[in-house]
This record gives structure tokens, sequence and C-alpha cells, in this order.
């Protein structure tokens, strides 16, 4: 090649770098490092309760307090608040006074589920099983034929609230929900796969034992009795539980080389412990203050107290501003969030889903997305040429492997984050987050560099 056009092509080209090909020793044994306690959170996080117990548990061991009024807003204090156990707040504050803006790293914890229904348990055909409402946006037949654990809480008509977790445990019973074998499947098997299998037919089994006696229903009376020899729960207190399956698998290294981690719930859990680790690592008082959200109710559009939609996190921003409207606003103005959210990894396999030359690859680092919606970008946060620009002055500065991605090609879907609602309350907003396979899957797989990436990213902006 002619040396002057190769000049050129060096100065005005993109370059094709792959990092992860050119990993030192050292920079491995961080990545695995990094991974196998992420991995660990996944482990103890399985639903948006237990993932914020867990955050606010390793943020009280790195000398986070509770928020209260009054609380003393000095540079380097750290403070936790917790919205109903469901949404967690971290703050650690700055030098610089509030009016001057925050580095906001907001993410979320809830993940797609499938929740029990209000009135629950049934008796058909000499079993029980659990009538179930799934939450988010999922592809029924993958919940089917795979072990499943129950989770969450139950607030009994004593007025205590257990902790319900059932699979998980050695010895512990999973459950499952039934498929149609392939010999009686045929009018099935033609149907359109997302009409194949209706929502009302994920039932998983709870038992098929009776209780001693005769009468109707004692194979649920016998559900229900060990429920209540283990929890003290009766049917009644199915009205005021949060209860949900979620898969009965721990997180697993995937390939030969181990270089890719398999489990539930990534999305987008992989994005908030990155910046759970981020902001918990800082070791002194940042410039800006900085500021984790780890929100729920993502899934399904934010909503409610605990999702990103809600009063709640201005209340507390306000209160961080002295509860003086003018620095609130000031704060608004001056402040930089990182929606943290997965995007897309490419698949081979369905490669007429993607556009090849604007979309998220394994290994190739974090994935900055401009803009999210679907079609002619509808429900986008589409964020400025001059956001992304300080994105890569700051992964540039700190050594961040980074690419740029859309959800696939233009009018064959898209998806929306948290970006839309912090962008609504003035605040600048860009997403960027872990590529990732088989997303809403009950095992997602992401790369560990990728992973490790995120994770230096949200160091990067955190630090700004």
């Amino acid at each position: 090649m002619d040396e002057k056009i190769k000049e050129i092509k060096e100065n005005l080209l993109k370059k094709k770098e792959r990092k992860f090909e050119k990993l030192t020793a050292e920079e491995s044994i961080q990545i695995d490092a990094y991974a196998k306690e992420y991995m660990r959170y996944l482990d103890e996080g399985k639903t948006e309760r237990e993932a914020a117990a867990r955050a606010m548990a390793m943020a009280a061991d790195h000398g986070y307090v509770e928020f209260k009024e009054g609380s003393p807003l000095l540079p380097g204090s750290k403070y936790a608040v917790s919205f109903g156990g469901k949404m967690v707040v971290l703050v650690h504050m700055g030098e610089l006074p509030m009016s001057e803006g925050c580095n906001i790293i907001a993410s979320h914890i809830d993940s797609p589920r499938l929740d029990l229904k209000p009135n629950p348990l049934y008796e058909e055909s000499n079993a029980a099983y659990f009538k179930t409402h799934y939450y988010g946006g999922i592809r029924k037949y993958q919940w089917m034929t795979i072990p499943l654990a129950l989770h969450g809480v139950v607030c009994r008509k004593d007025g205590e609230t257990v902790e319900v977790a059932i699979g998980e445990a050695e010895g512990d019973p999973v459950f499952c929900i039934t498929d149609l074998l392939p010999h009686l499947g045929r009018e099935q098997g033609s149907k359109p796969l997302n009409t194949a299998h209706a929502g009302e037919i994920l039932t998983p089994i709870a038992g098929t034992i009776p209780y001693a006696g005769e009468g109707e229903d004692r194979v649920k009376l016998s559900v229900m009795a060990l429920l209540n020899s283990r929890y003290g729960i009766t049917e009644e207190d199915f009205a005021s539980a949060e209860l949900s399956f979620v898969p009965a698998v721990n997180a697993k290294n995937v390939g030969l080389d181990a270089s890719l981690i398999g489990a539930y719930g990534q999305d987008d859990r992989v994005c908030a412990y990155a910046s759970l680790a981020a902001l918990l690592g800082q070791s002194a008082a940042p410039k800006h203050t900085s500021v984790v959200v780890l929100a729920d109710k993502e899934e399904i559009g934010s909503e409610g107290v605990s999702g990103m939609k809600s009063a709640k996190f201005d209340h507390l921003l306000a209160s961080l501003c002295g509860n003086d409207m003018g620095v609130f606003h000031a704060c608004l103005d001056n402040s930089l969030c990182l929606s943290c959210d997965v995007s897309a990894a490419f698949d081979p396999s369905f490669a007429e889903v993607y556009e090849r030359r604007n979309t998220a690859y394994i290994n190739g680092g974090i994935s900055i997305c401009k803009y999210t919606g679907g079609g002619g970008k509808s429900g986008a946060s589409d964020a400025s040429a001059e956001t992304l620009a300080k994105l890569r002055k700051a992964f540039a500065e700190n050594d961040v492997t980074w690419q740029l991605c859309e959800l696939g090609k233009i009018d064959v879907g898209g998806g929306g984050t948290v970006a839309k609602y912090m962008a609504e309350r003035g605040i600048e907003t860009i997403d960027a987050g872990t590529p990732v396979l088989s997303m809403h899957a009950p095992f997602e797989v992401t790369s560990k560099f990728d992973c490790y990436h995120t994770y230096l990213g949200c160091k990067a902006i955190l630090a700004l």
C-alpha cells in the first residue's frame, strides 16, 4: 500500500481495534476477579428486592449510611436510600456544590419473570398448580420445561413479613411448567411462535400428593399445609404477597475458555453491578457528586413509586440541594446521566434482524446507544452530539473499550430504557451498557471483557 494513502487512512478512517485479543496477564486476572464477584451478585439477587438488599449491604460495608433530612451535605459524605426495598439511590457527595451538577448512572434491577396472580393456587386433574402473570417482555416458550424457583415476600395477616425462597438451597424442590409432547404437537407447531403458547398456560406444578382424608382440593390443601409449616402463611395471605418464579439456575461460565457468563437477570443487573462497583470503589470525594440509581419497574415502563418515573428521585435530589429550588434546577441543568442499560449483541444465527455496521458485538466493549426507540425513533431518547463527545473523551482518557450500536434494523423492532425519563427532568442523558446474547431469556449470555469495560466506563463517568 502506498505510504501516503496508508497515512491518510490512519488519520481519517476509524481504527478497527480488537483489544480483547491483546490482553495482558494482569488484565485477564482483573477481568476474571471482577466476573467472579459479579456472578456472585447475580446469584444473591434474582429479584429486584434481593438485588436492592444486596446493594444496600455492599454500600453499608463501604461506609454508606441512611440519608435523612438534615444530614450533613459535606464533601465525601456517603448516603444510601432504599425506596420500598425495590429502588436504591447511592450518593457520594462531591467537592463542588450541587449547583454544579451531579454525575448520575441509572440502571435497573428488575428483570422479566413470572409473577403469581392474586389468587394463584388451584387444583386440576390430581395436581396443584400456580397461576402466573408474566412480567416484562418474554418469549413464553423459553420459560417452559426449565427448573424454576419461587422468590419473594408475603405480608401475613398478623403483620409479619416473611421472605420466601424455594428452589435454591441444596435439597430444595424446584418447580416446572410442562409443555406438549411433539407426538401431539402438530397443530401447536403450525402456529406462529408468539401465539403457540398462551400466557394462561404458564402454570408451574405445585404438587400432586393429596392431604389425608376425604373431600375436594386435597392436593391444594396439602401444598398450602407445606407452605404454612414453612412460612406460617395461609391462602388469604397471597392477597398481600409479591411472589415470582425465576430460573433455578445460578450463574455459569460459558465456553471452553470460560470467556462468557451465562445467567438469569443480566438485563440489567450487569450494568447495575458495574455502576455499583464503580461507585463503591471511589476512595476519595469525587469532583462532582456521584449518584447511582438502581431502579425498579423498567421492564414494564418504569411505572410506580419505585420506577424511574417516580418523584421519589426528584425529592431526594432536592433534599441533597438543601431544598433550594434554584440550586435544584441548576443541578438538573448541569448534571450528566449515563443510562446504563444493555444492548443486543450481534447473533450470527439471526443475522437478518441486525444491521451489521451499527450493532454491538461480543468482546467489543461497552456499547453506546445514541438513541433508542423504534421505527422513526419513536419513543426515543436521542442524546446530543456534545453528550456523546463527552463520553468519547472520558472513555479515551480512561482506556475504555467502546463501540456504537443500535437495537437491530430500523423497521424490525426497537426498545427503550430509563434514559427518556431522566431527559424529561432536563438532565443530559445518554445510553451505554453491556451487549447481551439471548436478552430477556431465562439464561442470558455476556462477555466478561464487555462486563469489565462497562465497569471501567462507569468509573470514567463518575470521575468527570
